[in-house]
């Protein structure tokens, strides 16, 4: 009882004792929610630290090629599309609620569902190296910058690490001024991207574009008949519409080159033109065979010409972005068909008159044609002819001083020779006048001969008085000479608003070329090739020799003529 009393006396004890023992009991209930709930705060921070994410929306979308980045503040984050989704296909332009999936990044896709996302730099989990087996050249090494910048033709390359050499997807409009580096280099998934004064450029590793592990996005530009013509993507070069630009391009062209290629045009041309008729003039007989050969030499580069050069650059001109689409397809075919009729329709007018003249003043069949007749036949056939090239000749003039620096000396050697070729089948011909070689008199004397006997038509004798004097020969030679010089000066005029890809242009280019093409088409066929091999020409019946030499002389013509259509 004494010891009762006693623990009762110190009740305050007991409360205390009891109220720590409740206190207890409450704190041992409810321990492990307070423990789950310190490891949640725990995981998330140690998870927010090893992702470096931490924002709950992202805005500002865009590509950088087919790959699709957002920011989060100033902080730039890739997305991983969806495997059946590319990433330029209704890609949104921000995402919400941004949350963690184990030590990933999620954001929901207003479109529906949730998209993967990645730090800036990181691969995407598709295309590491492991499980595509691929490394290209530029993994080989930490590109920090690049430099020894310099052209190839009209594109920018410099040098990275381990003396690779990188491709800058770039537009540079004046091949003189482009940066000798690009620094800040760094990557947005798979892409390396350097910072230049006109802002991050992407650049690629030059053994991988050839290898094919890697496909530069910039469209390259190159010029073709003096016009300049652009393939593949469109860095740099489209319009805000998202098509082709089609306005022109502000170049610094280098004139003093221009006017000295000018003469140097001139020069090429006349000894094309003048040698052949100065060959014939003062050498008639040791020549004949050798100005044969040179005649069938020309008589492939006509055929070349028109072929391979006027009909496809029209095809070129006409097939243009920047003309639109044609509502009739066929247009090039149907200009160069109306250039055969044009031709075939002056050569038959000019024929029928003179069998009229000839058949009213004709006694006998002996004097069925006279010299004059015949030489006024053969004048018209080599206008004809010299009237295609002269308009395909001054079309290039223009072209050619048009042509952007960093092409213009290749294209500049390359029509040098095209000059010297198309001289040489101009002036052969020229150079056969007055021997009675026209279509006309052929026919004449081939039906003569059969009336009388079967004897073969002769070969040319120009050991012979011609009845066209050299002053007309020379003259008639002097338009060709001068008309491309001419063509350059006016080119040079025009420098500073010229634009090769305004739909006017294309169309008087692509229709002149048509025209001349067709032009050719039957001087070359008609006239010189059917003429001189199977219709009484001097190849009808020609030695084997002589034939074999004249047909490597033609195919030497389609040949060469045909190689430089790969430039010009």
């Amino acid at each position: 009882m004494a010891r009762t009393k006693t623990l009762c006396g110190n009740r305050p004890i007991v409360m205390l004792v009891g109220a720590l023992l409740l206190f207890v009991g409450i704190v041992s209930a409810s321990v492990n929610p307070g423990v789950v709930r310190r490891q949640e705060v725990t995981a998330t921070a140690t998870k927010s630290e090893a992702t470096g994410m931490d924002f709950e929306s992202l805005t500002g979308c865009h590509n950088h090629g087919t790959v699709q980045f957002c920011m989060a503040d100033s902080t730039e984050y890739q997305i991983v599309a969806e495997a059946d989704v590319t990433a330029t296909e209704d890609a949104p332009a921000s995402y919400t609620d941004c949350h963690n999936h184990g030590s990933d990044m999620y954001c929901m896709n207003p479109n529906g569902g949730e998209v993967q996302v990645l730090a800036a730099d990181e691969t995407a989990p598709t295309q590491t190296a492991q499980e595509t087996g691929t490394n290209s050249a530029s993994d080989s090494a930490e590109i920090t910058a690049v430099s020894d910048c310099h052209m190839h033709d009209t594109s920018l390359f410099c040098m990275g690490p381990s003396s690779t050499e990188y491709y800058v997807q770039t537009t540079i409009t004046n091949t003189e001024e482009y940066p000798a580096q690009l620094t800040d280099c760094h990557s947005h998934g798979e892409e390396t991207y350097c910072m230049s004064d006109d802002g991050e450029a992407p650049i690629v590793a030059q053994d991988d574009i050839e290898s094919g592990e890697a496909e530069p996005e910039e469209e390259h530009c190159h010029f073709h008949a003096g016009v300049e013509h652009c393939v593949g993507g469109g860095h740099g070069s489209e319009s805000e519409s998202g098509g082709r630009s089609c306005g022109k391009v502000d170049r610094d062209y280098k004139i003093g080159i221009r006017i000295g290629m000018l003469f140097v045009v001139l020069v090429a041309s006349s000894i094309g033109v003048f040698g052949p008729i100065l060959m014939s003039t003062f050498m008639p007989i040791k020549s004949n065979t050798f100005l044969t050969i040179l005649k069938q030499f020309g008589t492939g580069v006509i055929i070349s010409t028109a072929f391979v050069h006027l009909f496809t650059h029209a095809s070129m001109m006409f097939g243009n972005e920047c003309l639109g689409e044609l509502l009739y397809e066929a247009t090039t075919a149907a200009i160069v068909m109306a250039g055969l009729f044009i031709s075939f329709l002056i050569e038959f007018c000019v024929h029928r008159a003179m069998r009229w003249q000839a058949a009213k003043k004709a006694e006998t069949d002996d004097s069925f044609m006279s010299p004059k007749a015949i030489e006024k036949a053969e004048m018209a056939n080599i206008s004809i002819m010299e009237a295609g090239i002269i308009f395909h000749s001054l079309l290039i003039g223009i072209t050619l001083v048009v042509a952007g620096d960093s092409f213009f000396i290749t294209l500049s050697i390359v029509i040098i020779f095209h000059q010297l070729f198309e001289g040489i089948a101009l002036g052969t011909r020229i150079a056969s006048l007055g021997y009675g070689q026209s279509a006309l008199a052929l026919s004449h004397s081939h039906s003569h001969s059969h009336s009388h006997s079967h004897s073969p038509a002769s070969p040319v004798d120009r050991s012979g008085h011609s009845t066209v004097s050299l002053w007309k020969k020379l003259v008639l030679a002097s338009g060709f000479a001068i008309v491309t010089p001419i063509g350059m000066a006016i080119g040079i005029g025009v420098l500073n608003v010229f634009n090769g890809n305004d739909p006017n242009t294309l169309i008087a280019i692509g229709t002149l070329d048509a025209l001349s093409a067709g032009i050719l088409v039957w001087v070359g066929l008609v006239e010189m090739w059917a003429q001189d091999w199977m219709l009484g020409g001097e190849l009808t019946d020609a030695s084997a020799l002589t034939t074999t030499l004249a047909m490597i002389g033609l195919l030497s013509g389609m040949v060469l003529m045909s190689l430089l259509g790969k430039w010009a």
